[in-house]
Order: structure tokens, then C-alpha cells, then sequence
């Protein structure tokens, strides 16, 4: 009987592991709320009920994303510089470590000669993958080590990047200057494709069940879906009551929601990931959204309102927005850890 109740106890230690480490760059949690303050320079925590402050600390220059590892206890965030694309005069050149519940860095990884880092995944291994937009590179970081062990060329300014759930690619979305994604294998450590898209890309998010790719186009309010079995877009999904460019896309950790967000608009929308040319739900939040957390109940998501310091909560089952907190001065992006 023992060894029956320990079998089933290991399994379940078993399939929750497992589920952390697919789940890795779709984070959720119950324990607190991660917040990257980009215009404030800071990295801050707040309770995932009250919405108050626990702690905030100041980087060395603005933080702009974030991986957190599988089990959820340590973070990597990027330090940029102190401007934004195009215009970053002082690029960084470290990706800050940070402990989460001693809430305070506790380490930095320097990524020079390679500056300005941004997009940032992570896979199974722990090993880290961050973009250098200005030098057009995709840096591997051993988590170990904590030292940059290759550049990959995209042939672009890679600006956000995302990885398949089995680790076997990373699709790397360029802005302005390179009309197509760079796919990357990262069995060999080379770019080995380009899906065209006329005009730029903007934000990308992979399926938690690593079957679609879904990039916002630049030009346009459109998100482009491919498929990773071909590297072709296989969909075009025009974003309703948007008419700015497409900018930041995010999958639900459960694969249930697709959330999108356009440049110049107070809009989110909401789509089924089921049926992505289903009924779009609009949502009107704050200025200038930037960043989308979900809750583990899979009720809620915050909205990161980067352009007046708050965070709109909007319930997911009525799709709309219950209620905004004060948070920083512009947050990037966040999540529920």
C-alpha cells in the first residue's frame, strides 16, 4: 500500500513539473504579481489579490521584458537602455537576475559586446535567449555559467522573439527594417528561414501546445498565424475596431484566450483561441496597453496601461474591465507569478 500511495504521490509531483516546465513562457501563479516598469526604471511586486505594492527597486536602466524560470523563483529581465527603439542612444548591455521571493537582484549576466537586449524566452534546459536589436542578434545565455555562449544572426533588429514549447525554434519578429521573421533552429544555432511580411512585425506569442505562431503585423491591424510545421502564414486575422498597426499579442496559459493590443488605442481585444474568426470582444482600458497578465484561475488578466502608470483587471467571463490600479509610472509588461 505504501508503495502504491508514494507511485501516485510521484506521479503527481511528476505531472506538475512537467507542466511548469511547458508552461515556462506562459507564466501564472497564485504567490504575487511581477511588474516591469519601463518609464520608471524599477522592477516592482504587488499582491495578486490587493493589487498594493510589496517592493520596488531601481535598475541600472529601463527594463523592458522577462522570463521567469519553470519553478517560478527566479526572473531574467533585460536592461535595455535609457530610450526606446530607434532612439536609444545609452543601449544596456546586462540582463538583471532576480530572486523572487527575497525580491531583490541577485545577480547580472553582461552581454557586451552585444548591447540594447529586449525580447527574452526561455526553454526546458533554463538556458535563456534574449534579442539584441542593435547588433542584430539572437544571444544564448547558459543560466550557469551566466555568460552569453553564442550570437545568432536574425538579418534583422530583432525586437521580440518566441520559442517553441519542445525547444526546437524561435521565430524573431524585426520592426522596420526587415519585412519578414526570422526563424531560428536551435539545434544548430542558425537562422534557417524567412517568413515575409511586408511592412514589419510587431509583437509575437506561440501557443502554450506549440501548434501556431500568431505575430501582429506593423502595417496594418492584422495578425498573421503561421504554422510551425511549414513556416508559412497560414491565416490573417483582421483585428476588429482597430486601425492603428498591430502591436503586442498574447496567449492565455491555457491555450483558452488570445489577447491583442494595437498601437495608438485604448482597445484590447479578446478572441477565442479556438475560433480566432469567431466574435472579437473590444475592451476599452487604459492609455497606450503594453502588457497582459493572467491569472491561475484563468478568470483574469491584468493590462499593463504603459502610456498612465496604471493596470486595468478585466474579467475575462464578462469581458470587461472590473476595476484599475495606480502601479509605477509606465509598466511594459507584467504577470501573476
Amino acid at each position: 500500500m505504501t508503495r502504491r500511495i508514494l507511485s501516485a504521490a510521484a506521479i503527481v509531483t511528476f505531472a506538475w513539473t512537467a507542466f511548469l516546465v511547458a508552461d515556462a513562457n506562459h507564466p501564472t501563479g497564485t504567490r504575487g504579481v511581477l511588474l516591469i516598469d519601463k518609464v520608471g526604471g524599477q522592477i516592482r511586486f504587488v499582491d495578486p489579490v490587493t493589487y498594493k505594492e510589496r517592493a520596488a527597486f531601481k535598475v541600472a536602466t529601463n527594463p523592458h521584458d522577462f522570463a521567469l524560470t519553470a519553478d517560478r523563483k527566479t526572473a531574467y529581465v533585460p536592461l535595455y537602455g535609457d530610450g526606446i527603439y530607434g532612439r536609444n542612444p545609452n543601449p544596456g548591455h546586462e540582463v538583471v537576475i532576480v530572486d523572487m521571493d527575497a525580491q531583490k537582484i541577485v545577480g547580472t549576466i553582461d552581454t557586451a559586446p552585444y548591447r540594447a537586449p529586449h525580447g527574452i524566452q526561455i526553454d526546458a534546459s533554463g538556458t535563456v535567449y534574449v534579442s539584441s536589436d542593435l547588433d542584430r542578434k539572437l544571444l544564448v545565455i547558459d543560466p550557469k555559467t551566466r555568460k552569453v555562449t553564442q550570437a545568432i544572426d536574425t538579418e534583422g533588429t530583432t525586437h521580440w522573439i518566441g520559442i517553441l514549447p519542445n525547444g526546437s525554434k524561435i521565430y524573431a519578429t524585426n520592426k522596420n527594417d526587415g519585412p519578414f521573421i526570422s526563424v531560428i533552429d536551435l539545434k544548430t544555432h542558425k537562422m534557417t528561414g524567412k517568413i515575409p511580411v511586408p511592412g514589419g512585425t510587431q509583437g509575437i506569442a506561440v501557443s502554450p501546445d506549440g501548434k501556431r505562431v500568431v505575430v501582429m503585423a506593423s502595417a496594418e491591424p492584422t495578425a498573421l498565424v503561421i504554422d510551425p510545421a511549414t513556416d508559412t502564414i497560414v491565416d490573417r486575422i483582421t483585428l476588429a475596431n482597430q486601425k492603428g498597426g498591430g502591436y503586442k499579442v498574447y496567449y492565455s496559459p491555457d491555450g483558452k484566450y488570445l489577447l491583442t493590443m494595437n498601437l495608438g488605442s485604448s482597445g484590447i481585444n479578446i478572441f477565442d483561441a479556438a475560433n480566432l474568426h469567431g466574435e472579437q470582444h473590444t475592451v476599452t482600458v487604459g492609455k497606450d496597453p503594453m502588457g497582459f497578465g493572467f491569472s491561475a484561475d484563468g478568470k483574469t488578466v491584468l493590462v499593463a496601461n504603459h502610456g498612465d502608470g496604471t493596470v486595468s483587471v478585466v474579467d475575462l467571463t464578462t469581458k470587461k474591465e472590473s476595476s484599475r490600479f495606480q502601479a509605477g509610472t509606465g509598466i511594459e509588461t507584467l504577470t501573476y507569478y
